[in-house]
C-alpha cells in the first residue's frame, strides 16, 4: 500500500466534465449531481483502509451538507481487475451497506481521475455553486484510525464556509490514502 497526500487547492478551477455510470443504473453528470450551493466530488473505493476507516463519518457529512445545499458524489476509478472488492458489483454492496446518500459511480477508463488529477483514496474536490473548487484537503484527523468524537470536522466545516460564501478557507491540510490502483497500459 502506497500512501500519498493531495496537491494544494488550485482555487477557481473548473469542474471536470464528467458522464459516469451510478450503482443505482443512471448516468450522473456534474450538472445532475451538483446542490444549489456546492458540489463534493469524492474519490474512493471499497478495499483502501483509510477509505473504511471514514465511512460512516462521509456519510453523516454528506447527509448534513445536503441539508446546507450542497451535495455529493463518489467515484470509483481503481483498476478492480487487481482488487476484486472494488468491483462494480462490491461498489453496489457497499453504497446498500452504508446506505450512501450520493451517487457512487465507476470510472472506468480512468479518464476522470486523470483529469480531476486526483491521486489517492480518499480525495476530496470541493466546489462552489459555480463549480469553481474551492476546497482539497481531508476529512479530519482520523487517517486510517478511528476518530474521537471530538474530532475536528475539516471537509464538513470547509464546505459548510463554501455554502455559506462561495469560498473556501485559505488553509487547507491535504487528504491522505491509498494510491489510486491505475492500469497498466
Amino acid at each position: 500500500m502506497v500512501s500519498l497526500e493531495t496537491p494544494v487547492c488550485e482555487f477557481g478551477k473548473d469542474i471536470v466534465d464528467f458522464a459516469l455510470p451510478g450503482v443505482d443504473g443512471g448516468i450522473w453528470t456534474p450538472e445532475r449531481c451538483r446542490g444549489e450551493k456546492g458540489l463534493l466530488v469524492m474519490f474512493l473505493c471499497n478495499h483502501c483502509p483509510y477509505v473504511k476507516a471514514i465511512r460512516e463519518r462521509l456519510v453523516r457529512d454528506a447527509r448534513e451538507l445536503m441539508v446546507l445545499g450542497v451535495n455529493s458524489v463518489a467515484i470509483m476509478s481503481n483498476d478492480p481487475s487487481e482488487y476484486e472488492e472494488d468491483s462494480f458489483e462490491n461498489m453496489k454492496a457497499v453504497a446498500e451497506e452504508f446506505e450512501f446518500p450520493f451517487p457512487y459511480l465507476l470510472d472506468e477508463t480512468q479518464e476522470v481521475a486523470r483529469a480531476f488529477g486526483a491521486v489517492c483514496t480518499p480525495d476530496f474536490f470541493g466546489y462552489n455553486k459555480d463549480l469553481k473548487l474551492q476546497y482539497r484537503g481531508r476529512l479530519d484527523t482520523s487517517g486510517k484510525e478511528a476518530a474521537a468524537e471530538d474530532v475536528r470536522r475539516d471537509l464538513f466545516e470547509a464546505m459548510k464556509q463554501v455554502a455559506e460564501t462561495g469560498h473556501g478557507p485559505e488553509q487547507q491540510i491535504p487528504s491522505i490514502g491509498c494510491s489510486i490502483k491505475w492500469k497498466q497500459e
